[in-house]
């Protein structure tokens, strides 16, 4: 099963991923925990054994803490884990940022949930 945490601030986003997942959540393929903020996903990531968590998708712009520097934080001490971020305002600066911080993933919104699942599941055959 592949457990994945989703990082953002906006209370939507869980019941979002939820639909989108239906199938795959009723067939034990992925297990979603969602953070409202960064600070609330790292520390959930250092409650875990080291290997629990396969992937983060984290929002960029947050209160408190952004995305981008939550990225850096897990890239430092969580390297196991993947890292995909996503933002409404899509920038080539954040992207940059986002690249040369490790991000194995930058997407958009609204995020395209067909090609995220084919991308979470391409993670399970590297």
């Amino acid at each position: 099963m592949m457990k994945i945490i989703v990082v953002d601030d906006e209370e939507d986003v869980q019941i979002l991923f939820r639909q989108k997942f239906r199938k795959e959540l009723k067939t034990n393929q992925v297990e979603f925990y969602f953070a409202l903020s960064a600070e609330e996903a790292l520390t959930y990531l250092q409650s875990l054994e080291r290997t629990t968590i396969t992937l983060i998708i984290s929002d960029i712009n947050m209160p408190g803490m952004n995305g981008l520097e939550l990225l850096k934080i897990i890239k430092d001490n969580h390297q196991y884990a993947k890292v995909f971020m996503m933002t409404a305002y899509s920038d080539d600066q954040r992207q940059k940022i986002a690249i040369s911080n490790k991000a194995d993933e930058y997407m958009t919104k609204p995020v395209n949930f067909e090609e995220l699942k084919e991308k979470i599941f391409n993670l399970l055959t590297i």
